[in-house]
């Protein structure tokens, strides 16, 4: 018996914040604009809510990558300094993911307008594309979850 081989799909877990991403992300699927179903939504209130715990957690049981996505701009956020937390939280993370051996442009920060569905979709099929070049997660267990 042969075995086809498959193309390598990530799984990414997506933070969005309910305000703008999770709105940009809404008008993607109402608009029907195309992207890789690669993606798993987790809606928060807002992007600074992102606990580090969260996101070390989705690369643990599996993810691919993570997308934390914010209001339009870091100064638009709804609760003001929401967005700056937020970056501040990504940029030390991704050094402590050298630390595990998980390379840093698995974990990625965007800021998404609840008017900008296409652009939502660019960011996932941009994300997909980088993911599907660095392969598996490292820390991805047998049989994936």
């Amino acid at each position: 018996m042969t075995e086809a081989k498959t193309e390598f799909e990530p799984k990414i877990v997506a933070f969005l914040c309910n305000w703008c991403a999770y709105a940009g992300a809404d008008l993607a699927g109402v608009s029907r604009i195309q992207y890789p179903p690669t993606v798993r939504i987790i809606r928060v209130m807002c992007s600074g809510r992102v606990d580090p715990v969260f996101i070390l957690e989705a690369f643990k049981d599996g993810a691919d990558g993570v997308l934390v996505a914010g209001c339009h701009l870091p100064s638009d956020c709804h609760y003001l300094t929401g967005n700056f937390k937020a970056q501040r939280r990504v940029l030390l993370l991704k050094e402590v993911l050298k630390q595990f051996g998980i390379e840093p442009e698995r974990l990625r920060l965007e800021w998404v307008s609840a008017s900008e569905g296409d652009r939502f979709a660019t960011v996932i099929k941009d994300m997909t594309n980088e993911i599907k070049k660095l392969g598996p997660n490292s820390l991805r267990t047998e049989g994936g979850n």
